[in-house]
Parts: C-alpha cells; structure tokens; sequence
C-alpha cells in the first residue's frame, strides 16, 4: 500500500522525538499551545488512527466518539508502543465507510458523509503533519533538541521547496 511507506516515517520521527524528550518535557503545558502538552498532542494523533482503526471494523469512523486514552499523553513509552501497534496494522484493502460527525455545539445532531479507509488514512497522514509542526513549536519553546528539517512539514511543501531551490 503506498501510503504505509509516509505515515511509518511520520511515526518513526514522532518516536525518535519521544525517546529524546525527558518525562516532564512531554508533560509540560506550553502557554503558547494554550497549554497543551506534546503528550496530548501525541495522543491526539493516535487517537484518530486507532479510531480509523476500529472504524474499518465496524464501517462507521468517527473521530469524536473516540476513546481517550490519558496513558498515551502521560507515558512516552506507551505512546511509542501504540505508535508501533498502528504501523503493523495499518496495511489492510481499501473499502468504503461512512464518516461520522457533528459540527455543531447546539445540538447532537450527527451526519455521515461517504468515505474510505485509504481516503481516512490520507485524512489521518495530514492530520499528523500538521500536528508535528505544532510540536515542533512547541519544543523550540523549552528545549534544545535538534529536530529534521522535514519534522512537521507537508511533502508537497518539501517539494515546492526544492523546485524553488533549483
């Protein structure tokens, strides 16, 4: 499957930056994240392909019913652990399901739109990306660590980049 090759190389990033934070630094709040932690961003991310997940089972994604899981946030080992259980998991056939959703803070009214599992996984791709460049802000906050130029951007802007460089 061609989008297992991108979304392993996300998480193999995500997990060299996990082994490099100390415990309090996953756990920090960072005021200008609104106080989020990179540990909560950590299972954010997770979160949303574990539901993809539970998902391809059931035929109906949605990402709000997720379940929450407070040990992906608070233990970096865990994380990378869950990091891993997705990566073997997630090569599986393409089919299609319904994505389920409410917009609305007035009332539960939910709708389903049409999906699949490969259009999720892309859905879930970017949605990393775009998650890693909020951690990498965050590090650059209170740490040192020397991330790869590439951590939390978008394959097309690495590719922009290079035609402008040319």
């Amino acid at each position: 499957m061609y989008l297992k090759e991108p979304i392993v190389n996300l998480f193999a990033q995500l997990s060299e930056l996990l082994k490099a934070l100390t415990d309090d630094q996953f756990i920090k709040q960072i005021p200008i994240m609104s106080s989020a932690t990179i540990g909560q961003h950590m299972r954010h991310i997770i979160e949303f392909y574990l539901a993809l997940d539970q998902g391809y089972i059931s035929g109906e994604v949605n990402y709000d019913q997720r379940k929450r899981d407070h040990a992906i946030e608070t233990d970096r080992y865990f994380a990378i652990a869950k990091l891993q259980q997705i990566a073997a998991s997630i090569e599986k056939p393409n089919h299609q399901l319904l994505l389920a959703a409410n917009y609305t803070i007035a009332n539960n009214d939910e709708f389903t739109v049409p999906s699949s599992y490969y259009r999720e996984l892309v859905y879930n791709l970017e949605h990393t990306v775009h998650h890693m460049a909020l951690i990498r802000i965050a590090v650059a906050e209170f740490s040192s660590i020397s991330l790869p130029i590439d951590f939390g951007l978008a394959i097309s802007t690495l590719k922009y980049r290079n035609e402008c460089a040319q």
